[in-house]
């Protein structure tokens, strides 16, 4: 496990950025924190690393939004999940049929903690804080194949 501070929001965006560089296909990113932790701020870094498509929000109400590759990205989709709504209910998961995009996309899971582990043993879980400062920290909990790569910290 490694820990990583943010400062400021930039900082999460930047870190998110970085670790778009690294992505692959077939990759499964759990985020888990509190509200406000740098959860969509972390995912919008990810979408700039990895050079997609559209405006990246928090997609609460939609629960998925599929982000395709733009011609100067690496060519890898995203697909941004909010597990929030989902209450843990792992048949709504399911019908999400997100084990088809852990094919040829990175998945993002907010709020996946927990809920969308299932979906690979091989992921990421990446733990955000928001310190009383305002300072954010996140903890990087690599799983199954992702304990073998470098992690941008």
């Amino acid at each position: 496990m490694k820990t990583v501070e943010l400062p400021l929001v930039e900082d999460t965006e930047e870190f998110g950025r970085k670790l778009g560089g690294l992505v692959r296909a077939g990759d499964l990113v759990l985020l888990a924190g509190p509200l406000g932790a740098g959860k969509t701020a972390l995912v919008r870094g990810l979408a700039a690393g990895l050079g997609v498509e559209g405006r990246v929000s928090s997609p609460t109400f939609v629960i998925a939004r599929v982000h395709g590759p733009a011609a100067e990205g690496r060519g890898i989709p995203l697909v941004h999940v909010d597990a929030y709504r989902l209450g843990g209910h792992l048949d709504e998961l399911d019908d999400l049929d997100l084990d088809t995009d852990l094919v040829d996309a990175v998945v993002a899971v907010e709020w996946g903690e927990g809920v969308a582990e299932r979906l690979s043993e091989d992921h990421l879980l990446i733990r955000l804080e928001r310190q009383a400062d305002d300072v954010r920290t996140a903890q990087l909990i690599p799983h199954g194949e992702w304990r073998l790569r470098d992690l941008p910290v």
